[in-house]
C-alpha cells in the first residue's frame, strides 16, 4: 500500500472532459488527463486488499466483474503514487497488450469491483491505467521489441479486433510467424471502424499497429476469409489458424415496414463516419437536419447519439425496450457484481446539452415504421412495455392503449449481435453452439478441426474488448502448445 491512509485522504476524482459546446464541434477524444499530483493522488487511494477483487476477472449473475484480463491494479496503483511510472508501465503489460484502448474505452469492470466501492466511490482504476501507458509513450518507453528468433512455424489470425491482435502479439513473441487477415481496408477490426473518434482516437489504433508490425507481424488487408480465400485453404498454409472474426452479425428489427429506406444497422453509420474522417471524402449516410431514432441502448447507442449529434441532426431519440435503472445499487445486485445503475453517458450528455432533455425513453418498442410516398421512413409507432414472468423469464408486454408516433427521418438499429458471419465458417465441419457461435472450451480455445482456434465474440459471444483480449492472449498460449509441446506464454 503506498499510502495507508490515502483513501481516507483523498477523494475521488475523475480528470475532467472538454466542455460540450466544444467538444460537439469536433472529432477529437473528449477526455483529458489529470496532472501528474493529482495521478499520484488517486493511485494513494488504492487500499492493496488482502483479496483484491478488482484484478479478480470474474462473471457474476451473466456479468464481468473485477478485471478480465488480471491487470496488477494494486501494483501499478502504488507504483503510480511513489512516482516509479516506468515500473507501473511494466507492470501494466505483463498483463495487457493494449492499456491505451482499454484505458480509454472499457467500461471498467475493476472499478465496479474495487473493495473501496463498498463504502466510498471507488479508484479510478481506468484514468489511471491511461495515466500509465500515455506516460510510457510519451516518455519513449513503448518502443518495438522484435523476437530474437523465429520458431519455423506460421500461424493465420483471421480478424484484426482486440482478439486478433492480442492472439497475434502474444505469438510473435513466442518466435511464431504471424499473419493477420482482416476484411477491412484498415487494421483494428471494432477498434478502428466501430468505435467513434472521440472515444478512441484512430491515430492510436494505427500507432499500435505499426508497433506490432516493427515487431515482426504480417497484416493483410482486403482479405475476406471465405470469399477471397478459405479458412480451409489457411488450413494447408499454415501449422494453425486462429478465428478472431468477432460476433458482426446484428440483431435486425423485422416489423412493418422495415423494408423501408432510411433504416440502417448502426456499425454501418458509425463505420460510415469513420471512414469518411479517414478518408476525408463526402458523408453520404448522414444524420445532418433529420430526426434520428436510435433503437436500443448500450455503448453502441450512446456512440450513434454522439455522431448524430456531431453532424448535426434535428431531433434525436433512443429507445430502450428495459426499464430505467436505479440510482443506486439494488439489493439484487450486491458487490461486487456490475453496478447496474443509472448512468448519463457523454452521449446523452451531449444530447442534454444541445436538445434539453435526455434522449432515452424506456420501456418502450417499436411497433412499426411509417414511409412516405417516395418509400423513406418518416416516422415510428412505438408503444410502452411491461415485463411480466412467464414459464420461468421475463417477456415483454404491450401496455394497451400507448401507441404514439415518434418523427424518424433516420433510424439507427443498435440491439447488439446475434453471431458471427457465415463466410470464415464455409465448408468447414465446425461444431456450434446453440447461439451460432464457435464451440471451442474457454482457456483451451481449440475447436473440433484439427489446427483450428476461435477466441473473442466468435466463441463467447458479443463481450467487451477486456474479455477480447483476455481470450486472443489464451488462444496464442494454446496455440503455442500445439505447436511446440509446451508454452511458456502467460
Amino acid at each position: 500500500m503506498g499510502k495507508p491512509t490515502g483513501f481516507l485522504d483523498y477523494y475521488r476524482e475523475l480528470p475532467p472532459d472538454r466542455s460540450v459546446r466544444e467538444r460537439i464541434r469536433d472529432w477529437k477524444e473528449f477526455h483529458l488527463h489529470h496532472d501528474e499530483s493529482k495521478n499520484r493522488e488517486q493511485g494513494a487511494r488504492c487500499m492493496d486488499c488482502g483479496t483484491p477483487f478488482c484484478q479478480t476477472g470474474l462473471t457474476l449473475a451473466g456479468l464481468a466483474s473485477g478485471c478480465p484480463v488480471y491487470n496488477l491494479i494494486p501494483e501499478w496503483n502504488e507504483l503510480v503514487y511513489r512516482g516509479l511510472w516506468k515500473k507501473a508501465l511494466d507492470r501494466l503489460h505483463r498483463t495487457n497488450n493494449f492499456p491505451e484502448f482499454t484505458g480509454r474505452v472499457c467500461p471498467a469492470p475493476c472499478e465496479g469491483a474495487c473493495v473501496l466501492g463498498i463504502i466510498e466511490p471507488p479508484v479510478t482504476i481506468k484514468a489511471n491505467e491511461q495515466a500509465i501507458i500515455d506516460r510510457g509513450f510519451s516518455e519513449g518507453w513503448v518502443v518495438p521489441r522484435p523476437p530474437a528468433g523465429r520458431s519455423g512455424k506460421k500461424v493465420a489470425v483471421v480478424g484484426s479486433g482486440p482478439a486478433g491482435l492480442a492472439c497475434a502479439a502474444q505469438l510473435n513473441q513466442a518466435w511464431h510467424a504471424v499473419t493477420v487477415y482482416e476484411r477491412a481496408d484498415r487494421i483494428g477490426g471494432l477498434l478502428m471502424y466501430g468505435i467513434p473518434n472521440m472515444k478512441l482516437d484512430k491515430r492510436l489504433v494505427q500507432r499500435r499497429v505499426d508497433l506490432m508490425a516493427a515487431e515482426g507481424v504480417r497484416f493483410e488487408t482486403g482479405v475476406e476469409i471465405g470469399v477471397s480465400l478459405s479458412t480451409e485453404e489457411l488450413l494447408k498454409k499454415f501449422d494453425a489458424v486462429v478465428l478472431c472474426c468477432g460476433a458482426t452479425k446484428a440483431r435486425d428489427l423485422p416489423i412493418n415496414g422495415r423494408e423501408a429506406k432510411g433504416i440502417h444497422f448502426a456499425m454501418e453509420f458509425l463505420t460510415h463516419n469513420t471512414r469518411r474522417l479517414l478518408d476525408n471524402t463526402p458523408l453520404k449516410l448522414s444524420a445532418k437536419g433529420k430526426d434520428v431514432v436510435i433503437i436500443g441502448g448500450g455503448d453502441t447507442g450512446t456512440d450513434c447519439v454522439a455522431t448524430s449529434i456531431r453532424q448535426g441532426c434535428r431531433s434525436v431519440t433512443q429507445l430502450e425496450i428495459m426499464p430505467c435503472p436505479p440510482q443506486e445499487r439494488s439489493p439484487e445486485n450486491p458487490w461486487p457484481e456490475w453496478p447496474k445503475v443509472f448512468l448519463v453517458d457523454y452521449g446523452q450528455e451531449e444530447a442534454i446539452e444541445r436538445f434539453g432533455h435526455d434522449p432515452r425513453c424506456f420501456l418502450v418498442t417499436a411497433e412499426r415504421f411509417i414511409a412516405d410516398a417516395r418509400g423513406h421512413v418518416r416516422e415510428i409507432q412505438i408503444h410502452e412495455v411491461h415485463w411480466q414472468e412467464e414459464g420461468g423469464r421475463l417477456v415483454a408486454k404491450k401496455v394497451h392503449g400507448s401507441e404514439k408516433r415518434v418523427p424518424a427521418d433516420l433510424v439507427l438499429l443498435a440491439m447488439g449481435f446475434v453471431g458471427p458471419d457465415e463466410a470464415p465458417l464455409e465448408g468447414l465441419e465446425v461444431m456450434r453452439d446453440e447461439r451460432s457461435n464457435v464451440m471451442a472450451e474457454f482457456e483451451r480455445y481449440a475447436t473440433n478441426v484439427p489446427g483450428l482456434f476461435a477466441a473473442g465474440d466468435i466463441r463467447r459471444g458479443q463481450s467487451l474488448i477486456v474479455w477480447a483480449i483476455n481470450e486472443g492472449r489464451g488462444a496464442a498460449r494454446e496455440v503455442d502448445r500445439f505447436l511446440m509441446g509446451e508454452t511458456s506464454l502467460p
